[in-house]
Order: structure tokens, then C-alpha cells, then sequence
């Protein structure tokens, strides 16, 4: 499961020089070669001829000044070996540690550029020192980066899991089931509402398993595991594609084993005695 590495510290006053390592996007594509894909100085991006939009200060790592940049778009085909790609795409080729600050940048971005503007009276907002923030110099309005939390259960009958398959999935692809909170909900009134709404089984045992940021564009995954209740399996055709039980010696394709998803699979699975590189 990705994460920011714990060694890594958040800075909001770094400023972007010669050798500050940047994640630079082009919109919510990330620039890197493919020999190696890795983070490199801006020196480096500047002598390809990249030019600076937009810089959102993240932290420092082993040393090092990190910065997401937003780049102007590029004005020629990019040199050979290097490409732009959305962050699932980086997914087992960047360095984990790596992606996953990458990944807080793009969230970073993409909060920056959605709120140039104040959403009270449409002034454009600036940056407020200190704070990752923006305020309305008018009516004094301030946003701060959007986090928008998400619950994920994966639901067990004895051997079996409950799995199921999004509308948006790859082919063949199963994984637990989820869905954002409501204004005024717990986690836990979402979980029981979304089961409910998804599959229309009952549960019980509800208990915390961990949590993952998730940037697509600005999610917090907030997964628990339960045990079914009661009931039969009642597919809602708006939500979900498929869901059905699966036994874990006969399990479909599983999410990528970067995402809390499949964290949480591979964590029933080790209960039961089962190892997956699925």
C-alpha cells in the first residue's frame, strides 16, 4: 500500500531553485523518463525547456527540497525516453516513495488551480503565508485543500469475500466495495448505507483496517473489514456492474497491489492461510 514516507516532512516555504527535486505536471499528467523514472532537480526539466506555471511547495526528504511545479504546456514533442502520463500510469515504475509524494503534489495542484477564485464572490484569491491556504482578499473567504473522504468495506462469509466489480473497472477486475460519506454521516452510517445501497446484504463486526490518500482527483480511502449478517446479494445496476462471493482459491483479477484495496484483500487472504500475487 502507498503512502508519504514517514521520513518525509511537510515545508510551506520553499522556494524553486536550480536543485530543488520537482514533480512536474502538464494538468494532472506527470513528467518523467522512462530510464529510470525517478524525480529529478529542476535544472534538470529546465534545460528540456520546460517553463513554470505553477509551484506548490510539499516538504522535505533525505535532505532534499521537494516541489510539485505546474508547467506551461510544452511547446515540441518531448525528447525520446520521456513521456507525460497520469499518475495510474506511473503505478511499479516510479519508486513508491517517490510516487507517492508525486501523488501529493498533484492533489496540491489541482487544488491551487481550481481555486484561483473565490467561490463567494468570485475575486481571485491569494496565498496566505504560512498556511496551506487561500484566501479572498475581499469577503475573506478561505479554502484549504479539498480532502474528500471515502469509506471501503470488504465484507466476509467464513472463506468467502465479497467482491465487486465498478462500472469503470478493467475487465475481469473485482475489488471490495466503497463509496463516499453523505454531509452529517459517520463513516460508519456511509458503510452500512452503501452496503446496503450497493448489495442490500446485512453486517456485522465492523472494525477499522487503515487508511490510504488517494488523489483522483483528492480522495481519503478510510477501509474496515465486516462479517455479513443476512441476506442475499442485490446488485444495484447504477452502482455496481457485478458483486458475488469468492472463494479465496478462486479469486478474479484484484486491484494493484499499490492501493489500500488490495491491502485489504491480501489481509483476509493471509487470515485464511492464503498468499495472492494476483
Amino acid at each position: 500500500m502507498i503512502r508519504t514516507p514517514d521520513s518525509f516532512s511537510i515545508a510551506l516555504d520553499l522556494a524553486l531553485h536550480e536543485a530543488s527535486v520537482v514533480h512536474p505536471f502538464v494538468g494532472e499528467s506527470l513528467l518523467s523518463s522512462d530510464d529510470p523514472p525517478q524525480a529529478r532537480p529542476w535544472a534538470f526539466y529546465r534545460d528540456l525547456g520546460c517553463v513554470v506555471d505553477a509551484v506548490e511547495p510539499l516538504g522535505i526528504w533525505r535532505g532534499e527540497e521537494h516541489l510539485a511545479i505546474a508547467l506551461k504546456p510544452l511547446p515540441e514533442a518531448l525528447p525520446k525516453g520521456w513521456r507525460l502520463a497520469g499518475l495510474r500510469q506511473w503505478f511499479g515504475l516510479l519508486p513508491d516513495d517517490e510516487l507517492a509524494i508525486a501523488m501529493r503534489g498533484g492533489q496540491l495542484l489541482q487544488w491551487a488551480r481550481t481555486h484561483r477564485f473565490c467561490g463567494g464572490c468570485a475575486t481571485p484569491t491569494e496565498q496566505v503565508a504560512g498556511e496551506r491556504a487561500r484566501r479572498c482578499p475581499v469577503c475573506k473567504l478561505a479554502s484549504y485543500p479539498r480532502i474528500s473522504p471515502a469509506m471501503m468495506v470488504l465484507i466476509t462469509r467464513g472463506r468467502h469475500l465479497l467482491l465487486a466489480r465498478g462500472h469503470q473497472f478493467p475487465p475481469g477486475r473485482y475489488s471490495a466495495l466503497a463509496g463516499f460519506l453523505e454531509a452529517g454521516e459517520t463513516i460508519e452510517q456511509a458503510i452500512c448505507r452503501e452496503v446496503r445501497e450497493e448489495v442490500g446484504v446485512d453486517i456485522d463486526g465492523l472494525r477499522y483496517f487503515g487508511s490510504q490518500s488517494w488523489p483522483f482527483p483528492h480522495s481519503l480511502m478510510i477501509a474496515f473489514r465486516a462479517e455479513w449478517a443476512g441476506g442475499d446479494i442485490r446488485v444495484d445496476p447504477h452502482e455496481l456492474a457485478d458483486a458475488q462471493w469468492f472463494e479465496p482459491d478462486r479469486l478474479p483479477q484484484l486491484p494493484p497491489p499499490l492501493s489500500i484495496a488490495r491491502a485489504l484483500i491480501d489481509s483476509a487472504l493471509n487470515e485464511l492461510g492464503i498468499r495472492t500475487d494476483r
